[in-house]
């Protein structure tokens, strides 16, 4: 389709002689929340690694923008446009919330001082916390706290493609809201966002469309809202 830009094609990816990813094949539009649901051990932050450029595809094929991009480096896709936040966030700990991002914006140096406070700015805008202690060492903030600093940092290279990996670990529920809340505000803004997660109730809400992983396949498919009306589902993710 015209207005996709990320497609993933009969991938098959290997750690030694574990075959940790099946011929899974999936794209994600321009715009939309696609997610990728699963129990533990699906294969689905390795997914996100290979599209990122941190594991690479023994078969199969990667674009994005219709760019092959399966050997590229990491480091030569964040300037495309796709950047990742890592499960379990990965702040720099010892820098203060003002350094962490401005690392994120590394891309963006022939920009000008302006433009990276513009930046900053709309990121504090989107999360008033980091606004509150942008002076303050990530390593002193708590974990949903982390969570928008690492989403924040990402945003600061202007992504065509934000892809989430697990945003809502480990965060009490009424911290997961707030992070749903905030992804969902992304995406009314015109972000183009793939979510891999665990709570698959809370993913499936914002998804506009949702693959579900299981053993390192694709074994169902569908809008969020099929997803989450499917008995399946519901007796496997959901809890029906």
């Amino acid at each position: 389709m015209a207005d996709t830009i990320l497609s993933v094609n009969d991938i098959n990816v290997y750690y030694g002689s574990i075959h940790a990813i099946k011929g899974i094949s999936f794209d994600v539009r321009q715009g939309e929340i696609v997610t990728l649901i699963g129990a533990n051990g699906a294969g689905k932050s390795t997914t996100l690694n290979t599209i990122s450029g941190l594991l690479r595809p023994r078969t199969g094929e990667i674009t994005f923008y219709g760019r092959d991009i399966c050997k590229m480096a990491a480091y030569r896709l964040v300037p495309m446009g796709l950047a990742q936040v890592p499960e379990g966030r990965h702040v720099f700990l010892h820098m203060t919330v003002r350094e962490n991002l401005v690392l994120g914006a590394y891309t963006q140096y022939r920009q000008g001082a302006a433009a990276l406070e513009k930046d900053l700015n709309s990121v504090y805008e989107l999360f008033p916390r980091l606004g509150e202690r942008r002076a303050q060492m990530a390593g002193t903030l708590s974990g949903g706290e982390q969570q928008m600093l690492a989403m924040g940092r990402a945003l600061m290279c202007h992504p065509k493609l934000l892809m989430l990996d697990e945003p809502s670990m480990g965060l009490a529920p009424i911290l997961v809201e707030e992070i749903f809340e905030i992804i969902s505000s992304l995406h009314r803004r015109g972000s183009t966002i793939l979510l891999v997660e665990q709570n698959a109730r809370m993913a499936l809400s914002i998804a506009d469309r949702g693959y579900v992983m299981e053993t390192g396949k694709i074994v169902m498919t569908g809008t969020g809202r099929e997803l989450m009306d499917s008995p399946e589902i519901k007796k496997a993710y959901l809890g029906g």
